[in-house]
């Protein structure tokens, strides 16, 4: 199963030629984790840090007033990391592909953790590993 966040496009958003900057698909990408991790049901309460981001630029975003869909899945869950795809797109249009590690942390003690079994079970409902090869291409 996929996570849909339809992200709103801002004004600050673009770069000097009406495209929306390279950089700033990082933040869409949060918006999203964010939409996707710290929802009412299911909360990464503990906290979670970024260990890692890649990220595929296909072809340039326009600013406009319509948001951008940008779906999410689960790739891999490990003991004390698990890794996350994106693809921001409009229907069939694909703009950017990118992936990033996140890795449990207890901000109390300033440490990294495992992933509890509640965590585990919230993030299987979005696994999907046939697409790991589609976020690579």
């Amino acid at each position: 199963m996929r996570h849909l966040y339809h992200c709103p496009l801002r004004w600050a958003d673009m770069d000097a030629y009406g495209h929306v900057n390279n950089v700033v698909f990082l933040r869409y990408l949060e918006e999203a984790r964010i939409d996707f991790l710290f929802r009412p049901e299911k909360d990464f309460k503990q906290g979670s840090v970024v260990a890692r981001h890649e990220i595929d630029y296909k072809r340039q975003l326009v600013h406009r007033h319509t948001p951008v869909d940008i779906e999410l899945w689960v790739t891999e869950i490990r003991a004390a990391s698990f890794t996350i795809a994106y693809e921001v797109k409009d229907d069939d249009l694909v703009y950017v592909r990118a992936s990033t590690v996140i890795v449990p942390f207890d901000f109390e003690t300033q440490r990294p953790r495992r992933i509890t079994s509640e965590e585990r079970e919230f993030l299987e409902g979005y696994r999907d590993d046939d697409e790991e090869e589609a976020v690579a291409a």
